[in-house]
């Protein structure tokens, strides 16, 4: 319990994981709800449904990548992660969440614009051939997770420092 490794501060690698955590989520909830507004014309619900039902769309959408997002991440750290991420073995946390995000897109929308009929494509939205996956869904568990860990990866320990006053 004495241990001096428990008591490191951020700067010296300590809580580092919990600030990579922090600076991951932030980049990545904003992200995903402007990308889930700026794709909502390649559904069918922008044409069809009322404005309320429209914003409740971006919203629940929204809270669905934020929970994809933690469940990809928290897989990925469980499996791959060791006590010295994220200066350790980012890739190979990295990676795996971005897959796992990837894939459950690929069988989310499926399933939901196939087997459950929730939603349709617009005739704008490009999907892939043999999947009819979307590609701008398909893009943004792409594009966010890999921006998000380029974000909340620590460049040098010492950009966590506070800012010193000017004197």
């Amino acid at each position: 319990m004495n241990d001096p490794r428990s008591r490191r501060n951020p700067a010296d690698g300590g809580a580092l994981w919990l600030l990579a955590l922090r600076r991951y989520f932030v980049f990545a909830i904003p992200a995903h709800f402007a990308w889930e507004v700026t794709q909502l014309p390649l559904y069918t619900i922008w044409y069809e449904g009322p404005p309320g039902k429209v914003a409740f769309a971006a919203i629940h959408c929204t809270g669905g990548d934020v929970m994809i997002t933690a469940a990809s991440l928290l897989g990925a750290l469980l499996v791959f992660g060791n006590r010295r991420w994220p200066d350790e073995r980012y890739i190979a946390v990295a990676a795996p969440a971005v897959l796992a995000g990837v894939a459950y897109t690929i069988f989310s929308e499926w399933h939901n614009t196939e087997v459950r009929n929730n939603w349709a494509y617009s005739s704008l939205m490009p999907t892939l051939p043999g999947l009819g996956t979307g590609l701008s869904p398909l893009l943004q568990w792409f594009v966010i997770p890999i921006a998000a860990f380029w974000w909340a990866r620590p460049r040098r320990a010492g950009q966590f420092k506070p800012v010193e006053e000017a004197s």
